[in-house]
């Protein structure tokens, strides 16, 4: 009785077919060097350019819903903010309509606060980069100050003290720069619905809420505002939070309460 033998496993192999064998295998892994297939090129180069669209595509949904980047170009928000930092706000409190006492917000200068922007020599690629929120936004037509009252709120200055008063409740603010006082000169306002009433924390460097009184501009609109600033990403040795003082503020009573 013949022995039977395990197909693939037994038997004597066949020099021929193991010489071609080998080199069909041998043929397969030469054939499978990288980039030697057809169009493997293309393929690496289509991978990147998806990865490119989807960050570019990402960074322009984080900005409009999500974060946005602006750099601090002058001193009215010191020592809070100093020159040349880079923040980021929360764009989607805003978005809610939700602005409070205490927040530093950037906004929108729709009444002309600011002087007009000379025109400057564009560079369409930063252009194109801030628009999709890749680099911080260079604008010159925002501008950042922190929310002293809101809408029915009563903000005055100065006190026996010298202090800013919101709703009849004096303020000690330890974010004013060193030695500023709370304010230079006497106002007294009522904020309207969907307002803010906005000063920097440098005061004697700061043309805020408090230089627009005579035009009636002093009011900014809730509408107008791009978001909270939360964070000093930019420079490193200057990374820090930023929080809300609400020890500020939290005594101040309702609109109308006093």
């Amino acid at each position: 009785m013949a022995e039977q033998q395990d197909p693939g496993i037994a038997g004597t192999p066949d020099p021929a077919g193991s010489a071609r064998s080998e080199g069909s295998r041998a043929a397969r892994r030469r054939g499978r060097g990288v980039g030697s297939e057809p169009g493997s090129a293309w393929g690496a180069v289509k991978e990147v350019l998806i990865v490119a669209v989807l960050a570019v595509v990402i960074a322009f949904v984080a900005k409009t819903f999500l974060v946005r980047g602006y750099y601090i170009p002058s001193g009215s928000m010191e020592q809070t903010l100093e020159l040349d930092d880079r923040i980021f706000v929360n764009v989607l409190g805003a978005r809610t309509g939700h602005v409070d006492r205490g927040d530093i917000v950037v906004f929108d200068d729709t009444q002309g606060w600011l002087p007009e922007a000379p025109a400057a020599r564009t560079n369409p690629v930063r252009q194109g980069m801030e628009f999709v929120g890749l680099l911080p936004d260079s604008s010159q037509q925002a501008l950042v100050k922190r929310v002293i009252g809101v809408g029915g709120d009563r903000v005055t200055c100065c006190d026996a003290s010298g202090k800013v008063s919101v709703n009849g409740k004096a303020l000690d603010e330890p974010y004013l720069y060193p030695g500023a006082a709370p304010s230079d000169f006497p106002f007294d306002v009522t904020v309207p619905e969907g307002k803010v009433f906005v000063l920097g924390d440098h005061r004697n460097a700061s043309a805020d809420s408090r230089f627009h009184i005579e035009t009636n501009t002093q009011f900014v609109s809730e509408e107008d505002i791009v978001g909270t600033a939360f964070v000093i990403a930019w420079p490193l040795d200057r990374f820090q939070f930023l929080h809300n003082p609400e020890e500020t503020f939290e005594d101040v009573p309702a609109p109308g309460s006093r």
